[in-house]
């Protein structure tokens, strides 16, 4: 399947700072280890090729001082020369001298000459050997008192031994090359990971302040980052002081306006029933609207809370003690299947608020019977179910039951705000509550929450 540049590009977004850090390193190494591979042999052989026309520079400057011209006009080479090949035949190590009319040549070319082939890429034409080699070369011109033509003598050697020396020594060069890149890319792949070890604390802790295993991030960091965690100690102190003192704020308002309220309510006997069914609804509103607004205070900044940690499985046994006796008489049967190994980003108090509201209209509907089990899906998520074996809800009522204020028994108690305490409260942990008809014939109410991540 193709890649587009836009999906490669969202790909290399999410890599780590480690793997963009190996890869930044892999490849100016690569680049670096290329390099090398490809100019050192160039160095090595342009080394070779000067340190063979040194030698033939002797040789040439050998024959320069030998050679001579005979009383018929010829060139001749009187002595014969230090270096044996160029007396063994077709040795590789070759010489001319020659004019327009005479040419001179060395024994180890025996009957062959040296052949000129012009290239249009280099500035000096290829010479080859006796065994059509091509030559490593220098080339000068003298001259004779006894000729007026210049005299252009030709030292060349064989380059196939060296040919075969640097082929041999680049493949050695590659593979120490190959072994070089490795080891440094180890030995940056331990430094990327013990410079970037601070930060894999620094995760680690935070896994902890989720589970409620701590409080705070602790001191001990590089002074690069340790203003960072200073900084998010004093946001999650802040922010604890202000939740805490959120709800200090909504509990003394409530006790505040219970008194108030309590009073209207008793005064109301003392009316007479027009005046008393005239004031009713009004002062059940008002109770309404003070309910839901205290519940919303309360659960204000709950959300993102990072250092807490509740078992939904140990608040549903805690509720359901408490349900058993208030609803003793409708003889209802809870069934806690939730895992107690499991743990959800929820304080306890608004755990409590939501599995309670839900828990308590199973107990007031429920024939016999009201079954919690929870499923993990995709993403870590958890869904806890809540079914009861009630008569339910028609499903065309699933979303108007969830709204703020609406009962659709006004003869049993209640406010009508418990289903949209509980969908709201939900989304403000990034969770959601979903109703449907359950397969023991009631209702089902799905959480959804994100678990603790281990």
């Amino acid at each position: 399947m193709n890649t587009s540049p836009r999906q490669f590009k969202d790909t290399f977004k999410k890599l780590s700072l480690k793997s963009r850090l190996l890869l930044a390193a892999a490849f100016w190494l690569s680049a670096m280890i290329f390099a090398a591979g490809i100019g050192i042999p160039k160095l090595v052989n342009d080394y070779l090729v000067q340190d063979v026309k040194s030698q033939l520079s002797l040789s040439m400057d050998e024959i320069t001082a030998n050679i001579e011209v005979n009383s018929e006009g010829n060139l001749i080479m009187p002595s014969r020369l230090s270096d044996p090949r160029f007396s063994q035949p077709y040795s590789g190590l070759y010489w001319t001298a020659s004019t327009k009319g005479d040419d001179l040549r060395s024994r180890s070319l025996w009957d062959k000459k040296l052949t000129f082939k012009e290239d249009n890429l280099s500035i000096n034409p290829k010479v080859k050997g006796a065994n059509n080699e091509e030559l490593i070369y220098i080339q000068k011109n003298i001259y004779l008192p006894e000729i007026k033509q210049p005299i252009t003598i030709t030292v060349g050697l064989d380059e196939d031994p060296l040919e075969k020396t640097l082929h041999q020594l680049t493949g050695q060069l590659w593979i120490i090359l190959g072994l070089l890149f490795s080891g440094v890319l180890f030995l940056i792949g331990i430094q990327v990971s013990w410079s970037l070890r601070p930060l894999a604390k620094m995760q680690s802790e935070l896994v902890m302040l989720r589970k409620g295993e701590q409080q705070a991030l602790s001191q001990h960091y590089p002074q690069e980052i340790a203003p960072l965690v200073s900084d998010l100690n004093a946001l999650l102190f802040h922010y604890q002081e202000l939740l805490e003192r959120a709800r200090h704020h909504a509990g003394n308002l409530s006790h505040s306006l219970k008194t108030p309220l309590s009073v209207l309510k008793n005064e109301l006997e003392y009316l007479s029933v027009e005046d008393k069914n005239r004031l009713s609804a009004p002062i059940a509103q008002l109770q309404a609207h003070i309910d839901y607004h205290l519940s919303r205070a309360r659960m204000a900044g709950s959300m993102n809370i990072l250092s807490v940690a509740t078992s939904p499985s140990e608040r549903v046994d805690a509720i359901s003690m408490a349900f058993d006796k208030v609803y003793a008489e409708r003889e209802v049967i809870l069934i806690n299947e939730l895992d107690s190994e499991d743990h959800i980003a929820f304080d306890k108090t608004d755990l409590d608020e939501m599995l309670g509201n839900l828990l308590e209209n199973g107990y007031k509907w429920a024939h016999s019977m009201i079954r919690v089990h929870s499923e993990q899906v995709e993403g870590n998520q958890i869904q806890i179910m809540i079914e009861d074996n009630g008569e339910g809800i028609p499903e065309s009522e699933f979303e108007q039951v969830i709204k703020r204020g609406i009962r659709l028994d006004e003869t049993t108690p209640g406010t009508g705000l418990g289903l949209n305490i509980v969908s709201e409260m939900a989304h403000s942990y990034r969770g959601s509550l979903e109703l449907s008809k359950s397969a023991m014939g009631g209702l089902k109410a799905t959480l959804t929450f994100p678990l603790v991540k281990e």
